[in-house]
């Protein structure tokens, strides 16, 4: 049986900047074959992440910090540079297919994987900046097989603002640029992922876009007040489009700091029991057709992950924490793939 969809992982970025040595088939991360092969993976969503500040000084000297309001100083060379490294990126999933893993570039090809029992790889790009105002760079990554792209990673970019602790970034819209980019994305069947996304922007993508979104990797809010997560009145407004919200695994997104630093003292950091807290809630607030998995494994590096999860093979137990949740079993069915094959069937184009 293959179960699971994972939205978004950055092992890709992880490899390339690696060694030679380490693919897919064998590594030091977080996502490699042997786990796919025990979380029953039936896709794994591959991001191209490229931040832009690592790309900022062609001298190869090392840029000064960016805040999120600061990506109006990111030049055009720097994009280019980026998304240089986007196509780098693109080349290396390519060769990390296999017979057990296939890139797939159609739903009717992910289902035909899934007869067949090979792993789906899904290329998706994480920082729509990388795109440079160059609207048929949109076309050339479809073409290369990018079936999702985050708007924004944490800078502003062509496209639009960022997630942002400072009022006027996170209000920020959608530029004209972001639009186009938008009804193209739309036009193509591309599925536009609203995570790290200004508030702002989401609710042009909501009002604008014709397709079901995704916030590939994003938590609740109410929960965790961090602004990479999603209000109530978001989720709502995700799933009346249709869209999902996939669980990331990031403990800095799943509870307040504070009360990790309480927690510390007692048991640990994080317990899976988060994770599930905030699907729970999503159902309860959006509906058990809003949930789904986008793990953002080897997207970061937590302090203490002793009793927590650290890699793919480990899924079993987030499962069985969601059932402690009392999350029913048609609902975990629909967290771990249903939801998200749903939003593919419908935006994908055959």
């Amino acid at each position: 049986m293959m179960k699971l969809v994972d939205m978004h992982c950055d092992t890709i970025y992880e490899l390339l900047r690696g060694t030679n040595e380490q693919t897919l088939f064998q590594n030091h991360l977080c996502v490699d074959m042997e786990g796919m092969r025990r979380a029953q993976t039936m896709a794994q969503f591959f991001a191209c992440f490229v931040d832009a500040k690592e790309w900022a000084d062609a001298s190869g000297r090392k840029p000064r910090m960016l805040s999120p309001n600061d990506g109006a100083v990111l030049t055009g060379d720097t994009w280019e540079r980026a998304y240089a490294r986007v196509l780098e990126m693109l080349e290396r999933l390519g060769k990390e297919q296999s017979d057990e893993l296939r890139q797939v570039f159609s739903f009717h090809e992910m289902e035909e994987n899934r007869r067949q029992h090979v792993i789906s790889a899904v290329a998706t790009v994480e920082e729509g900046g990388v795109l440079n105002e160059k609207i048929e760079r949109v076309d050339e990554l479809y073409r290369k097989g990018v079936r999702l792209i985050t708007l924004t990673w944490n800078y502003e970019n062509c496209l639009a603002y960022p997630n942002s602790r400072d009022a006027r970034v996170m209000q920020g819209r959608l530029k004209p640029f972001g639009l186009e980019v938008l009804r193209r994305m739309n036009e193509l069947g591309m599925v536009v992922d609203v995570s790290h996304l200004s508030d702002g922007g989401f609710w042009d993508c909501i009002k604008y876009g014709e397709d079901p979104i995704v916030a590939s990797h994003s938590n609740c809010r109410a929960l965790c007040d961090h602004p990479r997560n999603l209000t109530d009145e978001m989720l709502r407004a995700l799933a009346a489009k249709g869209g999902v919200a996939g669980l990331n695994f990031y403990p800095v997104f799943l509870k307040k700091e504070e009360e990790r630093e309480v927690e510390e003292k007692r048991e640990g950091t994080i317990s899976l029991r988060e994770i599930a807290r905030h699907a729970r809630h999503m159902i309860d607030v959006a509906g058990e057709e809003a949930v789904a998995i986008g793990t953002d494994f080897d997207g970061f590096v937590a302090k203490d992950t002793a009793g927590y999860i650290s890699h793919v093979g480990e899924m079993e137990s987030v499962w069985d924490a969601f059932a402690k949740e009392k999350i029913t079993p048609r609902q975990i069915d629909k967290i771990q793939s249903q939801n998200a094959l749903r939003v593919l069937k419908e935006v994908w184009r055959d």
